[in-house]
């Protein structure tokens, strides 16, 4: 994951196969903040999860979800993310293949939490972050 700056506090973000997506600090009107950005990363990385699992038995009628979280500004451990909580709202066709993904549901989601999710996972399990500058 590549980025370089394009204007005051703005960035066009790069991954490796070439996609591309702005992030700032909040000014431009569609740029995503680098805290949206990690809500997105949670929510998504569980979605993609329960998805895989549940669309085997039946092709969703809906599956959206809200990602939650409160930013703490806190002098003595710096600012942070509190409260983090993802929202899913999926449905599924009426018939026996509905009725298994709805059964299958609550199981992919604590499955992605409590296993899959990388992004997740990382986050509550904690991993040091290393900042360095190159010359």
């Amino acid at each position: 994951m590549t980025f370089e700056r394009v204007a005051n506090s703005s960035y066009e973000v790069r991954n490796v196969r070439g996609g591309t997506i702005r992030v700032g600090s909040g000014g431009a009107e569609t740029d995503f903040t680098p805290v949206e950005l990690l809500l997105a990363a949670i929510g998504t990385c569980s979605a993609i999860d329960v998805d895989i699992v549940v669309s085997r038995r039946a092709e969703p009628t809906e599956f959206k979800a809200v990602v939650r979280g409160d930013k703490i500004r806190d002098a003595e451990e710096g600012n942070r993310m509190d409260n983090l909580a993802v929202e899913f709202t999926v449905h599924f066709p009426e018939g026996e293949d509905g009725d298994k993904a709805r059964e299958a549901l609550p199981r992919a989601v604590k499955m992605s939490h409590d296993r899959l999710c990388t992004v997740s996972r990382t986050v509550e399990l904690g991993t040091p972050v290393t900042t360095t500058v190159n010359d």
